[in-house]
């Protein structure tokens, strides 16, 4: 497995981890600088990990190969989140308030939405692939039904949510609002209760159907019990403030890693009884303020040759290494859902498989340097 995190310097930094009985050693694996601003967002699949950035780009990354794959420059402003279903399908929000939905093995732009008035600030996808929600600078949270490419629902909230997150079974889902997290369930699509943190939240991740991890802009995470609103418990994880978070499970372990602006990502091994604080498994300093995390887990899945790569990945250098209507709401919400019942003939995400946008496929690193070069210059004459 090798952890992946971003950071203000727009380095990505890589570490591997082999599991040992005994301790689990990060060791530095590379650094990569391609990106002309802070990175903002990361995701992982089988075979890449992708990057956005504020420079208004997303990268591609081939882990097998260890190579920068290009770039996809389609939108119009930081990208503020990135999430993979599967192999097949990448989702991208930004500030441009559109959400695009890419093949990931032409990396192609199937369908560009026009999601919020404002920033798209964070989407999600539902275990099955059929859905999507969305939250956004206008004060709205979007429902999309990614079988047919549309939109499904649009509530309207109160305050400009930043985080929307589904369950791991997909039976409820939370959003954020500065200090606060409501707790919804599909089935009524209405909200089920309220748990308050002691700071702003940054990040959360479900680590069961009902505990969720919630980490904000102080050094504690807490464990909570999303049913009856409990704090389970809570512990210091980090000297700063927690940026990111990210759970998975493998063989005899359930593994949460924490991502802070003190430098360091840490790797926790979880107990079985949540009310019970995680064991630290391992730790690394990049030296840098970290912005975003994500786990690439090694898989034999997705073996087939992609497009050619483009430029190689910097090994780790000596100096680089770490010292409406509820109602109508539940409806439209349950109606979408039906959809992901496993006897349905159609399958997520087919609704998007239409001609690809123009200008918005696969640009080498080369070219995009050269690109935006030409615009400086550009920029230079007209003034």
């Amino acid at each position: 497995m090798e952890l992946v995190a971003g950071s203000y310097e727009q380095v990505l930094f890589g570490f591997a981890v082999h599991p040992e009985p005994k301790k689990w050693t990060p060791v530095a694996d590379f650094t990569h600088h391609a990106h002309t601003a802070s990175l903002s967002a990361v995701a992982t699949n089988s075979r890449f990990v992708v990057t956005g950035s504020k420079d208004e780009t997303i990268h591609i990354y081939d882990m097998k190969k260890k190579i920068d794959h290009g770039a996809l420059v389609h939108h119009n402003g930081t990208i503020t989140c990135l999430k993979f279903h599967g192999n097949r399908h990448l989702i991208s929000g930004a500030e441009d308030g559109l959400i695009c939905v890419w093949d990931a093995k032409k990396w192609e732009c199937l369908k560009s939405i026009k999601a919020h008035k404002g920033h798209v600030t964070f989407l999600s996808i539902h275990p099955s692939g059929k859905l999507a929600l969305s939250v956004g600078t206008d004060k709205t949270l979007r429902t999309w039904n990614l079988v047919e490419g549309r939109s499904a629902f649009i509530k309207n909230i109160k305050q400009n949510a930043h985080i929307v997150e589904w369950s791991p079974r997909g039976e409820k889902y939370i959003v954020v609002i500065l200090n606060k997290i409501d707790v919804y369930h599909l089935a009524t699509a209405s909200v089920s209760g309220t748990i308050t943190n002691e700071k702003r939240i940054s990040s959360v991740t479900f680590l069961s159907e009902s505990v969720l991890a919630v980490a904000g802009d102080e050094e504690v995470v807490r464990f909570f019990d999303i049913d009856s609103l409990m704090c389970l418990c809570e512990f210091k994880a980090h000297e700063n403030r927690v940026k990111d978070m990210f759970s998975f499970e493998i063989p005899e372990h359930h593994i949460i890693v924490t991502a802070s602006n003190d430098g360091f990502i840490k790797m926790w091994k979880l107990k079985q009884d949540k009310d019970v604080p995680p064991s630290l498994l391992c730790e690394v300093n990049t030296n840098a303020r970290l912005t975003c995390l994500g786990v690439w887990l090694d898989s034999v899945a997705d073996t087939k040759e992609s497009l050619p790569p483009t430029t190689e990945l910097s090994p780790v250098s000596q100096e680089e290494q770490p010292k409406s209507n509820k109602k109508e709401s539940s409806n439209a919400v349950q109606a979408a859902a039906r959809q992901s019942e496993p006897n349905t003939k159609k399958c997520g995400l087919t609704g998007v498989h239409k001609k690809p946008a123009e200008g918005s496929g696969l640009v080498s690193a080369k070219k995009r340097k050269m690109g935006v070069m030409l615009e400086k210059k550009k920029r230079k004459k007209k003034i």
